[in-house]
């Protein structure tokens, strides 16, 4: 206590001058003024003065438009791979990008963004899960529709319908899959005989039954 009854370390705290704020850039926080109209790559712009995870987000599109730009850096003569002879691996700028993804996002919209980025040579490198790749495929041959989370499992495998958190995906969609994909596995497997070993060991079977359900997701 000092000499009027007031604690001394409370004053300290409250009445301290503040000091230089230990970050790398002073930024301040502000929004978008939407009375500029709808400006998208504005609105964008603004999330890493926004705060909370806004600020996360509009850090990594700053990363995101770094690693793009180093992408359009020659490499000198000395970053030049000379032993490497094979043009689709040899590296090629000042940055190699690799994407990886999950299953999740293959079922979800995400993939069509993902096609995107490699449609566009956005991206160097894909990195993916076998789900990943499967997911993509089924989609090549039907669609994935939105749910909800709370769809009781029991009228899923009723109706012979897989959820995906909440997307739905009949089990047509994977019975399309394997109908196509075992024959190729099964051609794979093919010996230089007359016996295929997928249809000798049954591994594989030579066709899917679709009419079966399987369980929901």
């Amino acid at each position: 206590m000092n000499a009027e009854g007031e604690p001394t370390s409370a004053n300290e705290a409250v009445f301290m001058k503040s000091g230089d704020l230990p970050v790398e850039e002073r930024i301040e926080v502000q929004g978008y003024d939407f009375n500029e109209g709808i400006d998208y790559e504005k609105i964008l712009g603004s999330y890493i003065r926004t705060g909370f995870q806004a600020t996360h987000f509009g850090r990594a599109v700053n990363e995101i438009n770094s690693m793009l730009e180093s992408r359009k850096v020659p490499l000198t003569e000395e970053q030049q791979d000379i032993y490497e002879t094979d043009d689709f691996i040899r590296r090629k700028y000042g940055c190699t990008i690799f994407l990886g993804y999950t299953s999740n996002m293959a079922s979800a919209g995400i993939r069509d963004i993902i096609r995107y980025l490699v449609e566009h040579k956005l991206v160097d490198c894909v990195v993916t899960t076998a789900g990943g790749v499967e997911e993509d495929l089924i989609k090549c041959l039907a669609p994935t529709f939105v749910g909800d989370f709370d769809l009781k499992g029991s009228l899923l495998r009723d109706r012979a319908i897989n959820r995906i958190g909440n997307l739905l995906a009949p089990n047509d969609n994977y019975c399309r899959f394997e109908d196509w994909f075992i024959p190729i596995l099964n051609e794979l497997l093919a010996p230089p005989t007359t016996t295929t070993a997928g249809s000798k060991t049954g591994l594989f079977p030579s066709s899917t039954n679709c009419s079966k359900s399987r369980s929901p997701r």
